[in-house]
Protein backbone atom coordinates (compact mmCIF):
# COMPACT_ATOMS: atom_id res chain seq x y z
CA UNK A 1 0.00 0.00 0.00
CA UNK A 2 1.12 3.57 -0.72
CA UNK A 3 2.10 5.53 2.38
CA UNK A 4 -0.27 8.49 2.91
CA UNK A 5 1.19 11.91 2.27
CA UNK A 6 -0.13 13.23 5.59
CA UNK A 7 -1.34 11.05 8.45
CA UNK A 8 -3.77 12.66 10.91
CA UNK A 9 -3.88 11.45 14.53
CA UNK A 10 -5.95 13.20 17.22
CA UNK A 11 -5.07 12.41 20.83
CA UNK A 12 -6.74 14.43 23.62
CA UNK A 13 -7.32 17.39 21.32
CA UNK A 14 -3.79 17.33 19.86
CA UNK A 15 -3.81 16.68 16.12
CA UNK A 16 -0.49 15.33 14.88
CA UNK A 17 0.03 15.77 11.15
CA UNK A 18 2.78 13.33 10.18
CA UNK A 19 4.49 13.93 6.85
CA UNK A 20 5.03 10.73 4.88
CA UNK A 21 5.58 9.25 1.41
CA UNK A 22 9.38 9.21 1.31
CA UNK A 23 12.20 9.73 3.77
CA UNK A 24 12.72 13.36 2.72
CA UNK A 25 9.05 14.34 3.24
CA UNK A 26 9.41 16.71 0.29
CA UNK A 27 6.79 19.40 -0.30
CA UNK A 28 5.55 18.21 -3.68
CA UNK A 29 2.36 19.66 -5.13
CA UNK A 30 0.44 16.68 -3.77
CA UNK A 31 2.03 16.97 -0.32
CA UNK A 32 1.13 20.66 -0.12
CA UNK A 33 -2.44 19.88 -1.19
CA UNK A 34 -2.72 17.18 1.48
CA UNK A 35 -1.22 19.37 4.20
CA UNK A 36 -3.37 22.34 3.23
CA UNK A 37 -6.49 20.18 3.35
CA UNK A 38 -5.58 18.81 6.77
CA UNK A 39 -5.00 22.31 8.13
CA UNK A 40 -8.32 23.54 6.69
CA UNK A 41 -10.22 20.69 8.34
CA UNK A 42 -8.38 21.19 11.63
CA UNK A 43 -9.28 24.88 11.74
CA UNK A 44 -12.97 23.99 11.59
CA UNK A 45 -12.88 20.92 13.85
CA UNK A 46 -13.82 21.71 17.45
CA UNK A 47 -12.19 18.46 18.56
CA UNK A 48 -8.79 19.85 17.48
CA UNK A 49 -7.21 22.24 19.97
CA UNK A 50 -3.51 22.08 19.00
CA UNK A 51 -1.71 21.01 15.81
CA UNK A 52 1.69 19.29 15.79
CA UNK A 53 3.67 18.99 12.53
CA UNK A 54 5.92 15.92 12.56
CA UNK A 55 8.41 14.78 9.95
CA UNK A 56 9.65 11.45 11.35
CA UNK A 57 13.10 10.04 10.86
CA UNK A 58 16.40 11.60 9.84
CA UNK A 59 14.76 14.31 7.69
CA UNK A 60 11.96 16.49 9.07
CA UNK A 61 11.35 18.08 5.66
CA UNK A 62 13.77 18.63 2.79
CA UNK A 63 11.80 21.45 1.19
CA UNK A 64 10.33 21.38 -2.29
CA UNK A 65 10.48 18.23 -4.41
CA UNK A 66 13.43 18.95 -6.72
CA UNK A 67 12.71 15.88 -8.86
CA UNK A 68 9.18 17.14 -9.50
CA UNK A 69 10.55 20.57 -10.38
CA UNK A 70 13.04 18.97 -12.79
CA UNK A 71 10.24 17.09 -14.57
CA UNK A 72 8.37 20.34 -15.16
CA UNK A 73 11.43 21.83 -16.85
CA UNK A 74 10.20 19.83 -19.85
CA UNK A 75 7.04 21.97 -20.01
CA UNK A 76 6.78 24.43 -22.88
CA UNK A 77 7.17 27.34 -20.44
CA UNK A 78 10.10 25.61 -18.67
CA UNK A 79 7.92 25.05 -15.61
CA UNK A 80 7.02 28.68 -14.91
CA UNK A 81 3.27 28.09 -14.46
CA UNK A 82 3.90 25.03 -12.31
CA UNK A 83 6.39 26.91 -10.11
CA UNK A 84 4.07 29.88 -9.66
CA UNK A 85 1.29 27.56 -8.50
CA UNK A 86 3.72 25.62 -6.28
CA UNK A 87 4.88 28.76 -4.48
CA UNK A 88 1.32 30.07 -4.13
CA UNK A 89 0.22 26.74 -2.61
CA UNK A 90 3.21 26.72 -0.28
CA UNK A 91 2.50 30.28 0.84
CA UNK A 92 -1.09 29.29 1.65
CA UNK A 93 0.08 26.39 3.83
CA UNK A 94 2.64 28.53 5.66
CA UNK A 95 0.06 31.23 6.34
CA UNK A 96 -2.39 28.66 7.70
CA UNK A 97 0.28 27.48 10.13
CA UNK A 98 0.77 31.03 11.40
CA UNK A 99 -2.66 32.64 11.14
CA UNK A 100 -4.92 29.64 11.73
CA UNK A 101 -6.93 29.64 14.98
CA UNK A 102 -5.18 26.60 16.51
CA UNK A 103 -1.66 26.77 18.01
CA UNK A 104 0.89 25.00 15.81
CA UNK A 105 4.03 23.21 17.00
CA UNK A 106 6.83 21.87 14.80
CA UNK A 107 8.41 18.70 16.21
CA UNK A 108 11.85 18.43 14.59
CA UNK A 109 14.06 15.39 15.05
CA UNK A 110 16.16 15.74 11.92
CA UNK A 111 17.02 17.95 8.96
CA UNK A 112 14.81 20.95 8.13
CA UNK A 113 15.94 22.41 4.83
CA UNK A 114 14.62 25.36 2.77
CA UNK A 115 10.81 25.12 2.87
CA UNK A 116 11.28 22.60 5.69
CA UNK A 117 12.91 25.33 7.78
CA UNK A 118 10.07 27.57 6.61
CA UNK A 119 7.57 25.20 8.24
CA UNK A 120 9.52 25.39 11.50
CA UNK A 121 9.54 29.19 11.40
CA UNK A 122 5.88 29.44 10.36
CA UNK A 123 4.66 27.37 13.31
CA UNK A 124 3.88 29.19 16.54
CA UNK A 125 6.35 27.01 18.45
CA UNK A 126 9.15 24.60 17.56
CA UNK A 127 10.66 21.85 19.70
CA UNK A 128 13.75 20.10 18.33
CA UNK A 129 16.08 17.31 19.29
CA UNK A 130 19.82 17.70 19.62
CA UNK A 131 20.29 16.09 16.21
CA UNK A 132 18.10 18.59 14.33
CA UNK A 133 19.72 20.90 11.78
CA UNK A 134 18.37 23.86 9.82
CA UNK A 135 19.45 25.39 6.52
CA UNK A 136 18.48 27.68 3.66
CA UNK A 137 20.67 26.19 0.92
CA UNK A 138 19.36 27.99 -2.15
CA UNK A 139 22.65 29.80 -2.78
CA UNK A 140 24.39 26.46 -3.12
CA UNK A 141 22.23 25.66 -6.15
CA UNK A 142 22.45 28.99 -7.97
CA UNK A 143 19.36 30.43 -6.31
CA UNK A 144 18.23 32.07 -3.07
CA UNK A 145 15.68 30.95 -0.44
CA UNK A 146 13.45 33.99 -0.81
CA UNK A 147 10.11 32.47 0.20
CA UNK A 148 11.50 30.54 3.20
CA UNK A 149 12.97 33.86 4.40
CA UNK A 150 9.46 35.30 4.78
CA UNK A 151 8.85 33.02 7.77
CA UNK A 152 12.46 32.58 8.89
CA UNK A 153 13.10 36.33 8.79
CA UNK A 154 10.14 36.90 11.10
CA UNK A 155 11.26 34.27 13.59
CA UNK A 156 14.75 35.64 14.27
CA UNK A 157 16.83 38.75 13.76
CA UNK A 158 17.36 39.98 10.21
CA UNK A 159 21.11 39.46 10.37
CA UNK A 160 20.84 35.85 11.54
CA UNK A 161 18.25 35.11 8.86
CA UNK A 162 20.48 36.64 6.20
CA UNK A 163 23.43 34.64 7.53
CA UNK A 164 21.47 31.44 6.92
CA UNK A 165 20.42 32.52 3.44
CA UNK A 166 23.79 33.87 2.31
CA UNK A 167 25.90 31.03 3.67
CA UNK A 168 23.69 28.11 2.70
CA UNK A 169 25.20 26.27 5.66
CA UNK A 170 23.47 23.85 8.02
CA UNK A 171 23.08 25.13 11.59
CA UNK A 172 22.65 22.95 14.64
CA UNK A 173 19.93 23.03 17.29
CA UNK A 174 22.03 25.06 19.74
CA UNK A 175 22.42 27.84 17.16
CA UNK A 176 18.73 27.67 16.23
CA UNK A 177 17.76 28.03 19.90
CA UNK A 178 20.14 30.95 20.42
CA UNK A 179 18.65 32.95 17.52
CA UNK A 180 15.01 32.19 18.28
CA UNK A 181 14.16 29.76 15.48
CA UNK A 182 13.18 27.07 17.99
CA UNK A 183 11.87 27.14 21.56
CA UNK A 184 13.46 24.10 23.17
CA UNK A 185 16.06 21.40 22.61
CA UNK A 186 14.94 18.00 23.89
CA UNK A 187 16.77 14.66 23.78
CA UNK A 188 15.66 12.71 20.73
CA UNK A 189 14.32 9.80 22.77
CA UNK A 190 12.01 12.06 24.77
CA UNK A 191 11.04 14.61 22.09
CA UNK A 192 7.61 13.12 21.40
CA UNK A 193 6.75 12.93 25.10
CA UNK A 194 7.88 16.53 25.67
CA UNK A 195 5.91 17.90 22.75
CA UNK A 196 2.78 15.90 23.51
CA UNK A 197 2.92 16.84 27.18
CA UNK A 198 3.12 20.53 26.34
CA UNK A 199 0.48 20.28 23.61
CA UNK A 200 -1.93 18.26 25.74
CA UNK A 201 -1.75 20.84 28.53
CA UNK A 202 -2.29 23.62 25.99
CA UNK A 203 -5.32 21.76 24.61
CA UNK A 204 -7.07 22.17 27.97
CA UNK A 205 -7.03 25.98 27.72
CA UNK A 206 -10.01 28.07 26.57
CA UNK A 207 -9.89 27.69 22.78
CA UNK A 208 -11.68 30.96 21.79
CA UNK A 209 -9.26 33.02 23.89
CA UNK A 210 -6.28 31.17 22.38
CA UNK A 211 -7.59 31.79 18.85
CA UNK A 212 -8.20 35.52 19.31
CA UNK A 213 -5.02 35.96 21.33
CA UNK A 214 -2.95 34.30 18.63
CA UNK A 215 -4.55 36.40 15.88
CA UNK A 216 -4.00 39.57 17.90
CA UNK A 217 -0.33 38.80 18.51
CA UNK A 218 0.50 38.45 14.83
CA UNK A 219 -1.57 41.54 13.95
CA UNK A 220 -0.17 43.90 16.57
CA UNK A 221 3.48 42.83 16.23
CA UNK A 222 3.54 44.44 12.75
CA UNK A 223 1.85 47.67 13.90
CA UNK A 224 3.21 50.93 15.34
CA UNK A 225 3.25 50.94 19.15
CA UNK A 226 0.13 53.04 19.77
CA UNK A 227 -1.92 51.09 17.23
CA UNK A 228 -0.62 47.81 18.70
CA UNK A 229 -1.88 48.73 22.16
CA UNK A 230 -5.26 49.72 20.70
CA UNK A 231 -5.52 46.41 18.87
CA UNK A 232 -4.43 44.42 21.93
CA UNK A 233 -6.75 46.39 24.20
CA UNK A 234 -9.77 45.52 22.08
CA UNK A 235 -8.77 41.86 22.16
CA UNK A 236 -8.24 41.91 25.93
CA UNK A 237 -11.67 43.48 26.38
CA UNK A 238 -13.13 40.60 24.42
CA UNK A 239 -11.30 38.11 26.68
CA UNK A 240 -12.70 39.70 29.84
CA UNK A 241 -16.22 39.94 28.46
CA UNK A 242 -16.29 36.28 27.40
CA UNK A 243 -19.31 34.69 29.15
CA UNK A 244 -17.28 31.63 30.13
CA UNK A 245 -14.67 33.79 31.83
CA UNK A 246 -17.33 35.84 33.62
CA UNK A 247 -18.96 32.64 34.91
CA UNK A 248 -15.57 31.32 36.06
CA UNK A 249 -14.81 34.55 37.91
CA UNK A 250 -18.21 34.49 39.63
CA UNK A 251 -17.56 30.93 40.80
CA UNK A 252 -14.14 31.96 42.07
CA UNK A 253 -15.43 35.01 43.91
CA UNK A 254 -18.23 32.99 45.47
CA UNK A 255 -15.62 30.79 47.14
CA UNK A 256 -13.77 33.72 48.76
Amino acid sequence: MTEPLVTETNTQGVLTLTLGAGKAHALSSAMLEALNGALKRAAEDEAVKVIVIHGPGHIFCAGHDLKEIARHRQDTDLGEAYLRQLFDDCAEVMQRLTTGPKPTIAMVDGIATAAGAQIVAACDLAFASERATFSLPGVNNGGFCSTPLVAVGRAMSRKHAMEMALSGDAYDADWALSVGLINRIVPSNSLVDEVMGFATALATRHAPAIATGKANYYAQIEQPLAQAYETAGDTMLGHFMDPLRIAHERDTWADT
